[in-house]
């Protein structure tokens, strides 16, 4: 929750006026995040809209929980100093990622139980970390986001994560473009398909990381998936949804960060909110002439 905001909400003006202050670095901080991250979020946010895999970044979310709550743990009560509970949600990311494409790719079990025993299994870690670590868990904001309480060292971190994913994704274009439309198709011109799937789960793993200092755990999907569904809308080629993607998310954690810092909101849920109606503003925009000329 966001604390010092006018009760009765302030102008864009005024909001600019808050970033130039000497003492809201925190809000400067903020936003530089939001902005920097949404390189991340527009790209994978497309990978994921194109190779239909929204429910498996909610099970690697969900798998993060898990992670948080070993990293808080193994900080202040084995007394692991130097470990962040973002390392530990890092760790558990991939590991979730590996595990379901190796599974989706040569194991026998169902996917969709695995994903959902995955998903379940990680927020049960969560909450029993949550037990045997009281008093250093900040619940709220790891599952709905507190995009203001990042710190220099979050920013470096999304940094760091935002380098690899946006390297590797323009790099592997291509391949990941086959792999996304037609697998088949990609194998049978000699791609190793199942190593790049399992490369897209992990880069997925690495935004999802980013996505839960902005908007938490709870609401990680909808921030990967309705920016590059709204961009799904204006672009008819891959690279064109990417860049239109990256936008709307950028213009999402701006005017989710303006609203909720005038309005006393939570930041998290205000940015999805502004995704959301963005969204169905769209697709009623784009139904209406459509009906006309049908009539």
């Amino acid at each position: 929750m966001i604390t010092g905001a006018a009760k009765k909400g302030i102008s864009m003006i005024e909001f600019f006026n808050a970033l130039m202050d000497p003492d809201n670095e925190f809000l400067r901080l903020a936003l530089m995040v939001g902005l920097l991250a949404s390189l991340s979020f527009g790209i994978i946010g497309t990978y994921i809209i194109t190779r239909r895999i929204s429910y498996i970044a909610g099970a690697i979310s969900h798998c993060v929980f898990g992670g948080i709550g070993a990293g808080l743990y193994l900080r202040y009560r084995v007394g692991w100093t130097w470990i962040d509970p973002m390392h530990g949600a890092l760790a558990a990311a991939l590991l979730a990622a590996v595990i379901i494409g190796l599974v989706s790719l040569y194991a026998r079990q169902r996917e969709d139980t695995v994903i959902g025993a995955l998903w379940a299994v990680g927020m049960a870690a969560g909450l029993l970390f949550i037990d045997l670590t009281p008093g250093y868990f900040n619940l709220a904001s790891y599952l709905f986001g507190d995009i203001l309480l990042i710190s220099k060292s979050d920013l470096w971190m999304v940094l760091v994560l935002d380098g690899v994913v946006v390297t590797l994704a323009v790099y592997f274009y291509n391949t990941l473009l086959g792999v996304c439309f037609d697998h088949e198709f990609a194998r049978l011109r000699g791609v190793q398909v199942g190593p790049f799937y399992i490369l897209l789960l992990c880069l997925t793993a690495l935004t999802v990381v980013l996505l839960v200092r902005v908007v938490g755990i709870v609401m990680v999907v909808a921030m990967l998936t309705l920016p590059a569904a709204v961009a799904g809308q204006f672009a008819r080629r891959l690279w064109h949804m990417m860049i239109l993607a990256i936008f709307f998310c950028m213009a999402f954690t701006w005017a989710g960060l303006s609203i909720s810092y005038s309005y006393g909101l939570s930041s998290g849920p205000t940015i999805i909110m502004v995704a959301g109606a963005t969204y169905l503003l769209v697709l009623v925009g784009r139904k209406i002439p459509l009906r006309r000329r049908q009539r």
